[in-house]
């Protein structure tokens, strides 16, 4: 991370674990005023380096307790394709990370989705947005680390 100080790290990390804690806490933390901690915090999402803040919720709790990783292979790789490709994927709201891949496989997706049959019509809606030469799925059986928190 370049052109941040400890007092940074220290904001980004408790942003990264409760993104709605006070001012007030926040700043008693890593040791600053209330308004030079504001000032940092706006600094960081003018520059990108905080990209949005948000509620992480509970997809079990939501009925969408199963989480699905899609290996696809693309049928051509062209422009036209990839572009139709993220178009329909980004048009899908199970689907909730596109990662293009190096490799074997051309894109890894990730999905949360009720059940089984949940899955089979995420499939279904997929195949019939953008033909692709291959699309294989692999389950989530346990779920031992999951965090959206990046070492600081």
């Amino acid at each position: 991370m370049t052109g941040q100080d400890e007092i940074d790290r220290k904001i980004l990390r408790q942003l990264q674990r409760e993104c709605d804690v006070s001012l007030d806490t926040l700043s008693q933390e890593v040791g600053l005023s209330r308004n030079a901690c504001w000032r940092r915090i706006k600094q960081m999402q003018q520059s990108g380096l905080i990209r949005k803040r948000v509620a992480l919720l509970n997809a079990e709790l939501l009925g969408l307790g199963l989480t699905v990783y899609i290996q696809v292979r693309a049928e051509k790789h062209t422009a036209g394709w990839s572009a139709d490709f993220a178009r329909a994927t980004r048009l899908i709201p199970e689907i909730t990370g596109v990662f293009r891949m190096s490799g074997d496989l051309d894109y890894l997706l990730r999905a949360h989705v009720a059940d089984m049959a949940g899955y089979d019509r995420l499939y279904q809606k997929m195949i019939a947005e953008v033909p692709m030469a291959d699309v294989s799925a692999s389950f989530v059986m346990e779920s031992i680390k999951d965090t959206t928190e990046l070492p600081l």
